[in-house]
């Protein structure tokens, strides 16, 4: 699967440990940056994240800053982006199954690299039910008076 992925300064570790851990599971991955200590913004990631799976170059995303919500955020700017904060596997598989979500996001603050690849393997693994959720995660992508 080709992933995306990126992060602010407080997540940098856990993204290379992720890099490498889906590299090691045969996975495509894109690092988007940052690639060093150096304070950045995280919505210039989310931003990433979010160009990277509308155009193509990505089928997933994973978005890391220190509580994995300022990134969510902004990778959700983009309307062809599902995001969901999650920190648990359970969250994980449910933004998949009943959201359609096609990015995460974590904060790496807020929990260990152990939680962090369960929770990745879980949204990799789990696939859109469709069916009543079809519906709402259509509504998503459109402007609330068109919905």
């Amino acid at each position: 699967m080709k992933i995306a992925i990126a992060s602010d300064h407080a997540a940098l570790d856990m993204k290379a440990d992720l890099v490498q851990w889906l590299t090691e599971q045969g996975h495509e991955v894109a690092d988007l940056g940052p690639y060093d200590t150096a304070s950045v913004d995280y919505p210039d990631y989310g931003y990433k994240i979010g160009e990277a799976i509308a155009s193509g170059a990505a089928e997933r995303g994973i978005a890391l800053c220190g509580s994995g919500i300022g990134i969510a955020i902004a990778a959700n700017r983009n309307p062809k982006v599902r995001c969901a904060q999650v920190s648990e596997p359970l969250s994980a598989r449910l933004c998949r199954s009943h959201n359609d979500a096609n990015a995460i996001a974590m904060g790496a603050r807020l929990i260990g690299p152990e939680m962090a690849r369960a929770c990745v393997a879980a949204f990799l693994s789990t696939e859109f039910e469709g069916g009543r959720h079809a519906g709402r995660v259509d509504k998503l992508s459109k402007s609330p008076q068109d919905a």
